[in-house]
């Protein structure tokens, strides 16, 4: 893809946690690989492969034990405050548990304008709320909802205000998190057909991490398979498949 722009490269990346004094747990080994603008890669494998510790080390959650995450170009593991400031709002992160990530406290138009207050990207406050109300009406939402609490949604209705909150800021990559596990199936192919359609009008790129291989196969351009830490295979979706 020599015409397209890299994103993310991530070389031999390790991320192991202590597990007692002499032993760890190796959750990343040795992972590689690279995503283009407008792509979008699938991680797969079995619950506690370490599909998630990779998302959150690529985002720059988690500190590397070894390795490199170069986001167009830079390590965002050596960059200064500002760069790291910057790099929060290009990078957005879909998570897994729709409930567990919103905050129960706070009505959905200060949940996904969240981004936009950190980062002042507004002049008024007439504009950053039709930011709100658009974002909204994109993913399937009405300017109603705004002012409701995360507990009055379904769990389909909370997973797309996460989907709002992360693309608000127009971000170059979306790191999804088993976004679509916790929805019923005619939701998951509501919020996938939304991701895609989202990709085709912006050019984002994602990490789409998940198990349901039909999904994936739907989605993705490219798969990785992760087994007990290691990127054991990886292509184009025809060729894993």
């Amino acid at each position: 893809m020599p015409s397209q722009k890299k994103i993310l490269e991530v070389k031999n990346l390790k991320k192991y946690f202590p597990t007692t004094q002499k032993q760890q747990l190796k959750a990343v080994d040795n992972v590689s690989f690279d995503i283009y603008e407008g792509e979008t890669l699938g991680i797969v494998g079995e619950s506690g492969c370490g599909k998630t510790t990779c998302g959150k080390t690529c985002l720059g959650m988690y500190p590397v034990t070894d390795g490199e995450v170069l986001f167009h170009g830079k390590n965002i593991h050596t960059m200064s405050k500002k760069e790291r400031f910057a790099f929060t709002k290009r990078v957005q992160m879909i998570f897994q548990d729709p409930m567990a990530c919103l905050n129960p406290r706070k009505k959905v138009i200060d949940i996904i304008g969240q981004g936009l207050d950190i980062h002042k990207s507004y002049s008024s406050m007439e504009e950053r709320n039709e930011k709100i109300y658009e974002m909204l009406e994109l993913v399937g939402l009405s300017r109603e909802h705004a002012t409701r609490y995360p507990h009055q949604f379904s769990g389909g209705q909370r997973q797309r205000i996460g989907i709002a909150r992360a693309l608000i800021m127009n971000p170059d990559l979306i790191i999804a998190d088993e976004a679509i596990s916790a929805l019923d199936v005619s939701i998951q192919a509501q919020v996938v057909n939304l991701m895609k359609k989202i990709q085709k009008e912006t050019g984002i790129a994602y990490l789409f991490i998940a198990h349901d291989l039909s999904m994936v196969k739907y989605i993705s351009d490219k798969i990785g398979v992760l087994h007990l830490g290691h990127l054991v295979e990886t292509g184009t979706t025809e060729e894993i498949f």
